[in-house]
């Protein structure tokens, strides 16, 4: 079953007016979006995913790594994976490198599971759950206007309608708004877009204010208020705070019975969360910006988390991701997957944390599961009562759908051995 042509899409940036006449109330997530497609000498189709910066990944996946790949073996996967990190390690793996070795991984593992009849998550050695339970991040998107509701006093509304879908855990990010941006030293808290919308990047902020903090803490006593203990509150920090600045906001939290509190400094220097954490009694969660083992290793080993949220579209694919778990199981510590990616990143993290045996939650948008995604690919993701499922279908279980892929403005590339021959 050997590789015989590699294949992206994507599609070209738009500007922010654009994408919010387009889009309406949402993020610009699609254009920053790369699929990648292995396909086999036998007809086999496999899907991958990423995000951000699809054109410097489109030319690492055909550049660096289709000469690695095409007329090889898709059933190796372990050593495609070790291959292509061997190669881009050697002038530094993070980046464009990681995410395009993602995308690819999880396309070989779609082959694989297509060519043995059999799902990812039994390639991986079974389930060890048959449900994993989902969280809501709140961000707006489609029919849901989720974070201009939270930021508009509403944030009672948005918890009632998730506890009455079923949902039990939602993502907010209230003090971000009182942080420094991108904007500039003469507007330093102005706005800024880019990607086409306004970004939660931001510069590192030395101080929040006692209004700012009271304003944050009101969004959370208003879903306390409204629902109790109903749902679950995992506080996303966007990485926009100091230490000082970070442990008083901890601090703050303690009452709420938050659920985690996610990377409320850059995660650059692990020393600085070993200090947080002996500050706090709330758990310390490191998500996607950590790519691979080795760079979930020293938060691990150093006690400087409690949650580990890997990205598999980002951080190394499903190879990388099961080897991420077991480090963190070796710990006891529970894991989480990242996802305000798109569907096909999703359904690879699903297949994950099906079979590992520690299993948090799942990260989900719903103006996502019920918007954009469903443009992309075939099967609708099974959600019901606060829980995914997956179906026995062979491999990742969907594959793009024809009519997206034909769309005009769509960006393919293709590399085949001959082409490669001929450069």
């Amino acid at each position: 079953m050997k590789i015989s042509k590699i294949e992206t899409i994507y599609f070209p940036p738009l500007n922010s007016a654009e994408w919010r006449q387009q889009a309406g109330p949402t993020r610009q997530a699609m254009p920053n979006n790369l699929w990648v497609r292995i396909h086999t000498d036998d007809g086999l189709v496999g899907l991958g995913e990423t995000y951000y910066v699809p054109r410097a990944i489109a030319a690492i996946i055909h550049d660096v790594y289709a000469p690695l790949l095409l007329g090889r073996n898709a059933m190796d996967i372990e050593n495609h994976w070790n291959n292509m990190f061997s190669l881009v390690n050697f002038c530094g793996s993070s980046g464009a490198e990681m995410r395009a070795l993602s995308a690819i991984d999880i396309a070989l593992w779609d082959v694989v599971g297509q060519a043995v009849g059999q799902p990812i998550f039994n390639l991986l050695g079974g389930r060890s759950r048959d449900r994993v339970e989902i969280y809501n991040t709140c961000v707006s998107s489609g029919k849901y206007d989720d974070l201009n509701m939270l930021m508009n006093g509403r944030a009672d509304q948005v918890a009632k309608e998730l506890v009455a879908d079923g949902i039990r855990a939602m993502k907010i990010w209230p003090f971000d708004r009182f942080g420094s941006t991108l904007a500039g030293p003469y507007d330093p808290f102005g706005k800024f877009y880019i990607w086409g919308g306004e970004t939660a990047a931001g510069t590192l902020s030395h101080s929040i204010s006692n209004a700012g903090l009271r304003e944050g803490l009101a969004m959370i006593e208003a879903i306390r208020g409204a629902v109790g203990d109903k749902i679950a509150i995992a506080i996303e920090g966007h990485a926009r705070w100091d230490l000082p600045t970070a442990t008083r906001i901890a601090r703050a939290l303690e009452p709420f019975d938050i659920m985690w509190l996610e990377e409320i400094m850059p995660p650059d220097n692990v020393e600085a969360y070993v200090r947080l954490k002996g500050e706090t009694s709330i758990p310390i969660c490191q998500s996607e910006r950590i790519f691979t083992r080795y760079g979930y290793r020293p938060w691990i080993e150093r006690n400087a988390v409690d949650i580990v949220m890997p990205d598999l579209s980002w951080g190394g694919g499903i190879t990388e991701g099961r080897k991420i778990a077991s480090l963190a199981d070796t710990y006891f510590l529970p894991v989480t997957c990242h996802d305000t990616i798109g569907p096909v990143a999703l359904w690879a993290a699903a297949h994950l944390l099906l079979n590992i045996p520690n299993a948090l939650n799942m990260e989900t948008v719903r103006g996502y599961l019920e918007g954009w995604y469903r443009e992309v690919v075939t099967d609708v993701l099974p959600v019901a009562d606060g829980f995914l499922t997956l179906p026995e279908a062979p491999g990742l279980g969907t594959k793009l759908r024809d009519d997206f892929v034909a769309r005009p403005e769509a960006l393919v590339e293709t590399t085949t051995a001959r082409n490669l021959q001929k450069n």
